[in-house]
């Protein structure tokens, strides 16, 4: 996909046929379904290519280190305002998420918020790289974004329930599901597109060798039953 901006961005661009292929954080929605139908009169086709955990992130210097799905809804639709109600300091609480084309953001919402809207007060930042920045420098900030990031800001374990140890985002607890905020990365083609080059690529990404620049580029492979043999 040319550019950033986000799934709904990239879905936007395949149905004007500007783009070949369109990488996608979440499932393709129903109207864009439709969209394609009416530009390209097909379904795109979807391929599985990576596994990603969502991590919370927090400033190195926050002493919290674990919280629960239910605080981090609290915190994100903004129901829990200070660092005090959830075990840290007593400081209100910065929330920084990413812009609604994302699909980091509508995973995150569906996911985590139940469908609620994020906190009115949330900042809204252009990329995972952004959020990570921001919340390096603000030790009140809170964030979220792709494992593969993590630079300056540190990632908290994650309680399913109140009764669960928190769960740390490695790749053995994403990919046994065992880590409660993973999803999988897709790309999109239209079919008519989907030969020669486009074809070559798609079953590179999903092979062996493919799988492990996902790994360098920091998000995880494919689970073995899921790649192309």
């Amino acid at each position: 996909m040319g550019g950033g901006g986000g799934s709904g961005t990239g879905f936007a661009a395949l149905q004007n046929q500007t783009t070949d292929l369109c990488n996608a954080s979440r499932k393709i929605k129903a109207k864009e379904i439709e969209a394609c139908l009416k530009a390209f009169g097909k379904r795109p086709t979807e391929y599985k290519v990576a596994v990603d955990g969502l991590s919370i992130y927090v400033a190195e210097s926050n002493p919290v280190k674990e919280l629960s799905l239910a605080q981090l809804e609290g915190i994100f639709t903004g129901k829990i305002k200070n660092w005090k109600e959830v075990g840290g300091s007593d400081s209100p609480i910065t929330v920084y998420s990413r812009e609604n084309s994302s699909g980091t953001y509508e995973f995150f919402k569906e996911h985590v918020l139940k469908g609620k809207d994020f906190a009115s007060s949330a900042q809204t930042m252009p990329g995972t790289a952004a959020v990570l920045q921001a919340v390096a420098k603000d030790k009140t900030g809170i964030g979220y974004g792709g494992a593969a990031y993590g630079v300056g800001a540190k990632h908290l374990l994650v309680k399913p329930d109140d009764a669960t140890p928190g769960i740390d985002p490695t790749e053995e607890n994403v990919l046994s599901q065992k880590y409660p905020i993973w999803r999988y990365l897709y790309v999109y083609v239209n079919p008519a597109q989907d030969k020669g080059e486009i074809a070559a690529y798609l079953n590179w990404i999903r092979s062996d060798e493919g799988q492990k620049i996902v790994k360098d580029v920091g998000y995880y492979p494919l689970p073995a039953n899921l790649r192309q043999k």
